[in-house]
């Protein structure tokens, strides 16, 4: 603990009493290693606030001595977003005891969430009113409302409902000095200049620390219809796709899998079984929610049969059934991590350029890095692919991630930027793909991040090391 460390705490001592400063190591251990496992910090104290106005005593108070902050949720970051600088320079800043629902407004179809809010709590909440949070994915057991925000979050339903930047309604935000910006307010014109807002969206905790957010619900759908098709490739699951968006616009999931990443979940997942008899090369799980949905459903996917877009369907029969191929879905990241040592991807191209992309760009990198595998899954109606390069069997994982996953690294990216896209669809950059943001973006993007990062918080106190480059000032003699 440094000297700055130790008098901060002192100062806040009487603020957030017993239960808001921890530092016993062995409590603190489980939150300074990312979800992945290949992030490893150090925090000599972790901070725990209950509310709003001690949140802002506790920046105020990191601003004075001019310690760093790390702010927290559910600690399930997948670029080390969340994970602390190993040097025992930062304090970690948690939200978890924030998780009040402040209000749940059905007919306004608003829901004011506190940033500890757990997403499958946030989901329940919605559902006893009659209304649902139209964004869901696996990590929803333990990723908070907090880190959605920050990390403008994607999952399954953004082709319908898009990510969280056209969820959120109003923010309410700590930021670097202290000061608390209450933008909660859900209002449909404001021209006060910036958006605050949307700024603060996907800032990852570098701008400022959320603790609330006004939420976008809608209604729950009468029906739902969820099937599960086998498709030629991906190509022709494109064209599926549109004949989808141009039969109807309630159309919500579009995911695309290959054979492989079905094979995992099945070795992974005790108890569950392919969806479809046979072996089919690309596999897809698409959604949709409206009274004609089932007949639309039949309809579509008896022409695609036909035409041989697909090889085989099944309609879910069930709400059972359609959780099991959801429940297929949602454990692909898990079962693929037990495979082995992988360089993984989370990008974004245009979805017209996806299915080529899929294909070419496995093809390139098995070429150019002999004995790994290439492979991804995703999804298909935002042009989001999860792009995993496995090791070859037998390759020591400290030096695969050490030496190999830097160089694939960059060959990926370089494949993704030529294709027009970009490198972080929905997880964010964190301290990950920092390095990477810096060698390919435009000096106009950078001039402007540095620009707004140093503008909203010149001590360089909030999340160090994750998303730009700007060091933290020292503490005052």
């Amino acid at each position: 603990m440094t000297p700055a460390q130790n008098a901060m705490l002192d100062a806040l001592a009487a603020t957030l009493g017993p239960r808001g400063i921890v530092t016993d190591p062995a409590d603190i251990a489980p939150w300074e290693t990312d979800w992945r496992r290949r992030f490893h910090g150090h925090a000599p104290a972790m901070l725990a606030p209950a509310s709003t106005r001690e949140v802002a005593a506790v920046v105020a108070a990191a601003a004075a001595h001019r310690v760093p902050l790390v702010p927290q949720g559910g600690n399930s970051s997948m670029v080390g977003g969340a994970t602390p600088p190993a040097d025992g320079s930062a304090l970690i800043l948690s939200l978890r005891r924030m998780n009040a629902i402040r209000s749940v407004d059905a007919a306004a179809g608003l829901a004011v969430a506190e940033a500890g809010v757990i997403l499958s709590d946030l989901h329940d909440a919605a559902l006893a009113v009659e209304r649902r949070f139209p964004l869901t994915l696996g990590a929803k057991g333990n990723a908070t409302v907090g880190g959605l925000v920050s990390t403008n979050a994607g999952g399954t339903q953004v082709l319908r409902f898009g990510s969280m930047r056209g969820l959120v309604a109003g923010l309410e935000v700590v930021l670097a000095d202290g000061s608390i910006h209450d933008g909660l307010a859900a209002l449909k014109k404001d021209n006060r200049g910036y958006d605050l807002t949307q700024l603060l969206i996907g800032a990852e905790g570098t701008l400022g620390v959320v603790t609330a957010a006004t939420l976008r619900l809608v209604p729950v759908p009468a029906s739902r219809t969820t099937a599960w098709a086998a498709a030629a490739d991906p190509q022709a699951a494109l064209a599926l796709l549109r004949r989808f968006q141009s039969a109807t616009e309630a159309l919500e999931s579009f995911e695309i899998l290959p054979r492989e990443s079905l094979a995992a979940v099945l070795a992974h997942v005790p108890g569950l079984r392919a969806p479809l008899d046979g072996e089919h090369g690309w596999h897809l799980l698409i959604e949709h929610t409206d009274d004609a949905g089932a007949a639309l459903m039949e309809r579509l996917l008896a022409q695609a049969l036909d035409d041989g877009l697909i090889d085989d369907a099944t309609i879910a029969a069930s709400d059972a059934q359609a959780a099991t191929f959801w429940r297929i879905r949602e454990s692909i990241s898990d079962s693929e991590r037990a495979l082995g040592p992988a360089s993984q991807h989370d990008l974004s191209v245009p979805v017209d350029a996806m299915p080529r992309f899929m294909i070419e760009a496995a093809a390139a990198c098995e070429a150019r890095f002999p004995g790994t595998h290439a492979s991804g899954f995703g999804h298909l109606g935002d042009g989001n692919i999860h792009f995993h390069v496995r090791s070859a069997p037998g390759t020591d994982p400290a030096r695969w991630y050490a030496e190999d996953v830097p160089v694939v690294t960059r060959f990926v990216d370089d494949l993704v930027i030529a294709a027009g896209g970009s490198i972080a669809a929905e997880h964010g950059i964190g301290q990950m793909k920092r390095d990477e943001l810096e060698r390919l973006s435009s000096p106009a993007r950078l001039t402007a991040l540095h620009a707004v990062k140093a503008a909203m918080d010149p001590l360089g106190i909030l999340n160090p090391g994750k998303l730009v480059a700007l060091a933290p000032k020292p503490p005052a003699q």
